[in-house]
C-alpha cells in the first residue's frame, strides 16, 4: 500500500488521535511524537496498558477503552503487537489508521486493508504535520528532491 497525500490529510483531519504504544519513558520517540501533535494543537489519547497517564494525560489501557468518538489511530507498538491492535481497532469502528514506519507488519497492513481501513504506513507522521521542523523537516525535503514523497 501506498501512501496518498488524500490518505494522509484524512487522517490528520480530526484533531484527535489515539496513540498505541506511548512509552512512559519521556525520552522515547511515542512521547516526543504524542508531545509534538499536543503542541500542534491535535488532542491526543495515549495507550499503554502499564499506566494511568502520561505525561500529564490520562492513559487507556488498550483501544477498546477509547472514547466513542475517536476515530483517528496511530500505531508505535512493537512489530509482534501490531496486529493484534488493528484487530482491536477494526472491532472498536476505528477508520483512519497510521502504522509508523517500523512498527507495521505485512499482516497488520493485509487486515486493515480487508477492513476498508483509510490506511497510512511506511511514513513518519512528523514529516506531515504542519510545521515540520528539525531533521524531519530535511528528510521531507529529500523525499521530495528524489520524488518519494507522497503527492
Amino acid at each position: 500500500m501506498k501512501a496518498t497525500r488524500k490518505s494522509i490529510e484524512t487522517f490528520l483531519s480530526s484533531g484527535k488521535i489515539a496513540i498505541a504504544g506511548v512509552s512512559r519513558n519521556p525520552k522515547k520517540f511515542g512521547q516526543t511524537i504524542m508531545k509534538e501533535l499536543k503542541e500542534k494543537g491535535f488532542e491526543t489519547y495515549p495507550i499503554n496498558p502499564h499506566a494511568e497517564q502520561i505525561a500529564g494525560t490520562p492513559c487507556f489501557h488498550n483501544v477498546s477503552s477509547l472514547p466513542i468518538n475517536v476515530k483517528h489511530l496511530l500505531i508505535l507498538t512493537p512489530k509482534g503487537r501490531t496486529q493484534e491492535v488493528v484487530a482491536e481497532a477494526v472491532a472498536k469502528g476505528i477508520d483512519n489508521i497510521w502504522i509508523q514506519q517500523m512498527s507495521d507488519t505485512p499482516e497488520a497492513i493485509a487486515l486493515a486493508e480487508s477492513h476498508k481501513i483509510n490506511l497510512v504506513v511506511k511514513r513518519c507522521i512528523l514529516m506531515h504535520v504542519e510545521p515540520v521542523k528539525g531533521f524531519h523537516k530535511f528528510h521531507r525535503a529529500i523525499q521530495r528532491l528524489f520524488g518519494t514523497f507522497p503527492v
